[in-house]
């Protein structure tokens, strides 16, 4: 006899703290537009912290970003030209969990104001005309559907026929499981846009902040031709607890962190928020330059660099001279 079983999900309520554990948003003597930096409880005033790109000052702790506030203090003031703006997601699998998907994003749009986990535009970095996508993890976790999927691509087709160094900021859990399948090709369909920049010889910087996971990481956060990151970033496929669980064992100090990615050669470069304009000005200079060899005569510095800028930056830190030093160190100048 068939036996049918009834399964009744509900929200489990946060507790409620009790009164001397609560934490009062601001203690005494700090303005109340103050809050406490997660990592080591510094009490930040609010201005203070938009000064400082969101760091603290005491610990250097990077809090998490919208796409908004990083583009606005990344860019040139008033640069910033966004395209893709209304695209936006559909239901194609009519996925129902405990709200329907379309519910949801409907939710998350009017909490957050955005209307994707990317946002994409024409900029400039210190008067370089550039291509930015920015992914925004408070919108369903800056997960990547046929919309990220779509914008990255309509970002890459921008790139290359303005000529256009594209500039990708990376923060998401991975693919979004609402949209399955579709979700999952679109790790092919911007593998493939990346591969178009290569034939295009067009310069490709990843920024991976925290955390960068899943289909997202797999596909073009780590394809670029300058990967950096932010302090103490999250970067891995799966996370550390999960696989710990699977395989039983205990994983190194680290694992999965940004600091232990660089050094086992998956980054190139960890960037403090606060650098990363200079840095990517710098990086920008020389990609640049590299790809100008092919269509006139370089300056001498430039001279032998190979079509691909990227190719001779991969774990260079430093400025121009100590780049250009390590190149010439390989061996493959003239080459």
């Amino acid at each position: 006899m068939e036996q049918r079983i009834t399964v009744e999900i509900t929200k489990r309520d946060k507790p409620e703290l009790k009164k001397e554990e609560k934490q009062d948003r601001a203690p005494s003597g700090v303005s109340s537009n103050a809050i406490s930096c997660t990592k080591c409880g510094t009490p930040i005033d609010l201005k203070d912290l938009e000064k400082n790109w969101f760091c603290c000052p005491q610990c250097d702790f990077h809090m998490p970003l919208s796409a908004r506030k990083r583009i606005e203090l990344l860019v040139d003031p008033g640069s910033f030209s966004e395209f893709g703006e209304k695209w936006t997601s559909t239901d194609p699998l009519n996925f129902f969990d405990l709200k329907s998907y379309q519910d949801r994003i409907n939710d998350i749009r009017a909490e957050t104001g955005v209307k994707e986990a990317m946002i994409c535009g024409r900029a400039t970095i210190s008067d370089h005309p550039v291509v930015l996508c920015v992914m925004d993890f408070a919108f369903m976790g800056g997960s990547m559907g046929c919309v990220v999927g779509e914008k990255f691509v309509r970002a890459v087709d921008i790139a290359i026929e303005e000529r256009r160094p594209l500039i990708v900021f990376t923060t998401s859990g991975g693919a979004r499981m609402q949209e399955g399948i579709l979700s999952l090709m679109q790790m092919a369909k911007t593998t493939c846009a990346v591969q178009r920049l290569e034939t295009e010889k067009i310069p490709y910087i990843s920024v991976l902040a925290n955390p960068t996971t899943g289909g997202v990481l797999a596909s073009f956060a780590l394809q670029a031709d300058v990967i950096l990151a932010e302090p103490e970033a999250l970067i891995c496929f799966t996370g550390p607890r999960v696989i710990k669980q699977t395989i039983g064992k205990e994983l190194p100090e680290g694992f999965g962190k940004a600091e232990f990615c660089l050094s086992h050669g998956q980054l190139d470069m960890i960037v403090s928020r606060k650098e990363l304009r200079k840095v990517l000005t710098l990086y920008i200079d020389l990609l640049e330059g590299a790809v100008q060899c092919e269509y006139e005569e370089p300056e001498p510095a430039f001279r032998g660099l190979p079509k691909r800028g990227g190719k001779i930056i991969r774990g260079i830190r430093g400025i121009k001279k100590v780049a250009f030093d390590a190149w010439r160190s390989l061996g493959r100048h003239g080459s």
